[in-house]
């Protein structure tokens, strides 16, 4: 009997034991603990890179006007030639042979019209007493008329033997460098021989690119006239070279094209640029970069801070009694001081860096560190 009651008794024993242990087990898990930082509000100019191409402001072919024997190149290939400096000479000897005849046949002209005035005054004298029919008066008038359009066309000719004469020497329509020549002394040249060389114009030039119509519309380029007006004047135009070298003059929007380019969705651009070093040259491939001159204050976090699901960005936010809440968030543009927030946040916002693993959407947390604004610098 007695050995039955322990039995019983040690049996109660194990079961209040064993009733108690599930009550340890709900036992309140420990707060996850993270670290914070407050959002960084900083000026942003926000900009855009396009692959773009340098183009000369002037680029014109050289070629002879007139019919000739080349008798001198005054120009070394590649040398940087100014305004109305003479590039080759033609044989002029033709066409001052032709300016020689003109003259003469001005001369002729003017004689002509001299006895015709002197004819005409006499028969004006001679016509009221009857001394010349009225038939008579009108001839000479008729011949006053004629000499009077001999000497026009005369002249006519003779200025358009001096222009052809002045042909005779090709010079350069502007400054700048000119190319390999495609002809040598001696070579009969005509307007039909195709180009002698070329020539460019070096400073300022322009550079041209092309952005889609989703990058205009978002950085407001349908408000720029593209003529240097103050609306075009809101951007700075950076060219970077290709040694990832910025050149050292900022460029200013000159034209934006008056349509969209149906086959690319893209629309052209070009800008000018100061270029007195010549470092620039046409066709050299260059990166454009769209920077807007007013800087606007941004929200900025640390990039570690965002996550990402299938709901898009979102943050975790430190709330009053350390509560996380889950933020989304619209990214913008990567910078040296972190991610750019374009909504969702606000500047007096704490968001989560690190022990995000454990954090969930209403949990309590336990701040373990903070970091203001302005002392850390990580991206």
């Amino acid at each position: 009997m007695n050995r039955k009651l322990l039995l019983a008794t040690t049996i109660g024993a194990i079961l209040i034991t064993g009733c108690s242990e599930p009550s340890g087990q709900k036992a309140q898990a420990p707060s996850p603990n993270v670290v914070t930082q407050d959002v960084s509000v900083i000026p942003l100019q926000s900009s855009r890179a396009y692959i773009g191409r340098i183009e000369a402001v002037e680029d014109a072919s050289i070629t002879a006007q007139v019919s000739g024997y080349i008798l001198s190149r005054n120009f070394t290939e590649g040398q940087i030639v100014q305004k109305g400096e003479l590039l080759y000479t033609i044989d002029p000897a033709p066409f001052e042979a032709l300016v020689a005849n003109a003259k003469a046949a001005v001369a002729q002209a003017n004689a002509a019209l001299k006895k015709a005035q002197l004819d005409f005054e006499r028969a004006q004298d001679l016509l009221p007493r009857g001394s010349i029919s009225k038939s008579e008066y009108d001839a000479l008038n008729a011949a006053l008329l004629g000499a009077e359009a001999q000497l026009e066309a005369s002249r006519a000719q003779l200025n358009s033997s001096e222009v052809s004469l002045s042909h005779t020497k090709i010079v350069a329509p502007f400054k700048g460098r000119v190319g390999e020549s495609q002809a040598s002394i001696g070579d009969l040249v005509s307007p039909n021989s195709g180009i002698l060389t070329t020539l460019v114009s070096l400073d300022p030039i322009h550079t041209s690119f092309s952005m889609s119509e989703r990058e205009r519309l978002n950085f407001g380029m349908d408000k720029m006239e593209g003529d240097g007006s103050s609306e075009s004047n809101s951007v700075e135009v950076h060219v970077k070279l290709e040694n990832d070298e910025y050149f050292e003059h900022l460029g200013q929007l000159d034209f934006i094209d008056n349509r969209i380019n149906t086959n690319t969705g893209t629309i052209s651009l070009r800008a000018i640029v100061d270029n007195p070093d010549y470092r620039l040259l046409p066709g050299q491939h260059i990166s454009v970069e769209l920077r807007e001159k007013q800087a606007n204050d941004v929200n900025v976090i640390p990039r570690r801070a965002v996550q990402t699901d299938l709901e898009g960005h979102f943050v975790m936010v430190v709330r009053e009694g350390n509560i996380a809440e889950r933020v989304n968030v619209t990214l913008g543009a990567q910078t040296e001081q972190g991610i750019v927030i374009k909504t969702g946040l606000q500047p007096e916002d704490v968001v989560i860096t690190q022990g995000l693993q454990r954090v969930r959407n209403g949990v309590t947390v336990k701040v373990s560190e903070h970091v203001d604004v302005g002392t850390s610098a990580e991206q």
